[in-house]
């Protein structure tokens, strides 16, 4: 029997396109060499005649060096120099800060090795050179050091007192600038004192955002390899890029010597977007010595040293009316500094100055920030870098306004954030918001935890005063990421744009090297870059390579932090690949003698139009440039390109997270019995990848809430200096969490991008802490000081005040009505 044939069916079988990358859960490119041990820490570097350095540092908080003798020290085995903050004073510098908030911010300066004064407990005040690890250490003990006390300075709010005493005697105060955006003065809103004024409900709180400790996994670690007159560094850093530019302009070797290698990165969390006194420390012990140098840090040195993160003092008054509607904001930080600025020390609360209306539709919104020194280690970014702290001021003062109206707190939020038909959305900080629903990630998130049911149980619990008693609590949130359109930036002073760059290699094989100037330190570039490109290029995932991290093979990139990685540098790299599409459009077009314009790019093929087989592969593109042939005059042999991509606006995720919390009143334990979250990062290149960026996001911020905190003594010293002091959560302290998303694009990139990095961290803190007092409140706590222990928890119940350690019951939080309005102020009040 003779098969009939289909006179409507193709000549040819048809060739599906390639599965669409994007949204697929692909494993993580990188994670086997990671897990397997198969990688490269700058700790496992070992160079030949390779020194090592240990640094000797300050057991006091304030004071001057009155003797230091290290004579002993260079007499020990082994020991191959000593130096001191005089040996280096004429050629260290001083530590950059690449934002200068105001014009007349005061900068002390930060010397990478004390000379004659330290400010803080673990500043570096000798450096011990050997030719090994340990010898270097014991040499460390054979130094000979005297120090002249000086009064220590810790607490924010007696720091900014008149007669206070100074952390810097070349200051005038120990105010290093004092930061005020006011949306009536900017044009973006009305008058914040006149709204209050005239508002039937103010309500005032002060907030206390302790201090943090980044923490990540790979300790710090520098490598330096002097070479006639260049160097190698190796660091584990975030931002090789630009440690590459400011270490060359503190040490003074030419950029162009110094090539700067970021291998894989254990974590940074902001800890590691720095510059830090070690490595310019080690470049100039390098240069002096002519020798490799490698400095690893200690647990204790990292926790005492590296930068801190958080440490603010929030007064918050919001005003409405009776019915629920806001009508003014009213912010003023006390932020500490700690003793120095460090990179963008400084910016940081100012860059969560714009976070502070939330979701609201504010019509009035004044914010000031007093930066303060104190003999503490600095502080800079910590994951969130000021919008965690944001969001916490604004989702709790709503609680406490819900209270005062006798509303219930989401419909209050329901109220007053921006509508879904709003987008576009200006806000009072003049900010546009692109893209969101807030209330279908609400909803979401209320049946993802059973909300109907937890309320009834709450209620039963009450009634029949179960000594356990259940609280839920909401974060309804959004964020400002994507760092940065860089005219922004500059409004901002900050000393760099917010682009990034990219550039991808077609190899002759058909294989794709794709460079990306976004450095990363956990977060998969590997893996989405290369689910980006195939979808571009029409290529296999497994036939692109990332490179990343190495200044000497990404010349250009500012790096990774603030939730830009996918929106600036994923979008410089789908530049890259539309570049190198166009650029071989041309060539494929003279391979199939037709015309540019007849050709049709789908699934990484070129074809004719109306001409079926008559088409080749972008890959098979790559392997005739090889040759180069028979090519017209005009036609460049190379499909390489790169792209730079600076963002038109931020981008804004946003998302509901919701805590149901047990409160043992008896103890004082505090559990999570249930979380819940919805978050809208836009367009989802890897579920995985956000899967454990939120997941990881979240342990963080219910740490701040929950665990974490890093406390000095009244001598300045940190007695929260190991792990067995500074708790950070295991796996067995959090619970389940039930999340979920909803996907808005974004507007101001390709991929529909908005980043997820930081929104785990920035969303959790307030819902958590509004769970805990939500649960207790109507046993009279109105306010419970974070990390919220057992101890801090039952102090609030049984004692009265936010369970803290100075008596707060006075000072704690306060409503007043209508007719206090004009004369009464967070600030005023909270002081007194």
């Amino acid at each position: 029997m003779t098969a009939v044939e289909d006179p409507a069916a193709p000549e040819t079988p048809v060739e599906l396109a390639p599965a669409k990358e994007i949204g697929q859960a692909r494993l993580r490119k990188e994670d086997a060499r990671l897990i397997t041990g198969e990688t490269q820490w700058t700790d496992n570097i070992v160079l030949p005649g390779m020194l090592h350095m240990a640094m000797l540092r300050s057991p006091v908080a304030h004071g001057r060096i009155t003797h230091l003798d290290v004579s002993a020290a260079k007499d020990r085995p082994n020991v191959v120099a000593v130096y001191t903050g005089a040996d280096l004073a004429e050629e260290q510098g001083s530590i950059p800060c690449a934002w200068p908030v105001t014009p007349d911010m005061v900068n002390p300066g930060h010397p990478s090795i004390a000379v004659d004064q330290v400010n803080h407990v673990g500043e570096a005040v000798a450096i011990v050179v050997a030719r090994t690890r340990t010898a270097a250490a014991d040499a460390l003990e054979a130094i000979d050091v005297d120090y002249e006390p000086l009064p220590v300075v810790l607490d924010m709010e007696t720091a900014v007192q008149d007669g206070s005493p100074l952390v810097h005697d070349s200051t005038s105060s120990n105010t290093s600038y004092h930061f005020v955006f006011d949306a009536g003065e900017a044009g973006t809103g009305s008058d914040t004192e006149q709204a209050f004024a005239d508002a039937e409900v103010t309500v005032s709180r002060r907030f206390v955002q302790q201090r943090l400790i980044p923490a990540f996994m790979e300790p710090r670690s520098v490598v330096v390899q002097p070479t006639r007159d260049s160097y190698t560094m190796w660091s584990a850093t975030q931002i090789p890029h630009i440690l590459r530019v400011m270490a060359a302009s503190v040490t003074g070797i030419p950029e162009h010597k110094l090539r700067v290698i970021a291998p894989d990165v254990g974590g940074g969390f902001g800890g590691k977007l720095q510059v830090n006194p070690e490595e310019i420390l080690a470049l100039l012990v390098a240069r002096r010595l002519g020798k490799p140098i490698k400095w690893t840090e200690t647990r204790g040195e990292s926790l005492m040293t590296a930068h801190h993160g958080r440490d603010q003092v929030q007064f918050v008054d919001v005003a409405a009316d009776r019915d629920g509607t806001v009508k003014a904001l009213r912010v003023r930080l006390l932020a500490d500094m700690g003793a120095y600025l460090r990179l963008i020390t400084p910016g940081v609360p100012a860059l969560g100055a714009f976070m502070f209306p939330g979701i609201y539709k504010f019509p009035a919104y004044r914010f000031e920030c007093d930066g303060v020194f104190t003999n503490k280690v600095p502080t800079d970014a910590y994951r969130g870098a000021g919008r965690p702290e944001a969001t916490f001021a604004i989702e709790r003062i709503m609680d406490e306004l819900a209270v005062e109206l006798g509303m219930d707190p989401l419909e209050l939020r329901r109220k007053n954030w921006i509508n879904a038909d709003e987008f576009p959305f200006t806000t009072v900080a003049g900010l546009q918001y692109d893209s969101g629903d807030y209330a279908q990630a609400t909803q979401q998130a209320l049946e993802l935890l059973g909300y109907d049911e937890l309320r009834a149980e709450q209620k039963r619990r009450r009634e029949s005063n179960d000594p356990v008693q259940l609280g839920i609590g909401f974060s309804t949130f959004t964020e400002m990421c994507g760092l940065a359109p860089s005219r922004v930036l500059g409004s901002l002073s900050f000393g760099a744009g917010g682009w990034e760059s990219a550039s991808i290699r077609m190899l002759p094989t058909g294989k794709v090297e794709v460079v990306t100037g976004s450095t990363p330190h956990g977060q998969g570039h590997e893996t989405a870059w290369s689910q980006i490109v195939a979808d571009q290029l029409g290529v296999p995932f497994e036939d692109v390579e990332v490179l990343h991290g190495d200044t000497a093979i990404s010349s250009r990139g500012l790096d990774t932090y603030g939730s830009r990685s996918l929106v600036v540098g994923g979008t410089a790299v789908v530049k890259a690949a539309e570049k190198v599409v166009q650029k071989a459009r041309a060539i494929a077009a003279h391979l199939l003698e037709a015309s540019e314009d007849d050709l049709e790019f789908t699934g990484g093929k070129f074809s004719v139009k109306g001409t079926p087989g008559a088409s080749i592969g972008i890959q098979e593109v790559a392997l005739a440039i090889f040759a180069a042939h028979d090519y017209p005059e005009g036609i460049e042999p190379s499909i390489d390109s790169e792209a730079t991509f600076d963002p038109e606006n931020f981008s804004f995720p946003h998302g509901t997270h919701i805590c149901a919390m047990e409160i043992d009143t008896e103890t004082g334990f505090a559990k999570i019995r249930k979380y819940a979250c919805v978050d809208d990062v836009g367009t989802i290149v890897n579920p995985l990848i956000v899967e454990g960026q939120v997941h990881g996001g979240l342990a963080q911020g219910i740490a701040q809430a929950m665990f974490e905190e890093a406390i000095y003594d009244a001598e300045g010293n940190l007695t929260t200096g190991s792990f067995v002091d500074y708790l950070i959560p295991s796996a067995a302290d959090l619970p389940h969490f039930d999340t979920g998303n909803t996907v808005h694009e974004a507007t101001s990139n390709p991929l529909g991008a908005k980043g997820v990095g930081e929104a785990g961290c920035i969303a959790s803190t307030p819902a958590v802490v509004n769970a805990a007092i939500d649960a207790v409140r109507h046993l009279g706590v109105s306010e419970l000081r974070m990390p919220l222990t057992p101890e801090r928890v039952w102090r609030a119940l049984h004692e009265g005040g936010d369970g803290g350690d100075r008596a707060t019951a006075g000072t704690n939080a306060h409503s007043v009505s209508s007719s206090e309005a004009a004369t009464a102020s967070a600030t005023e009040g909270d002081l007194q």
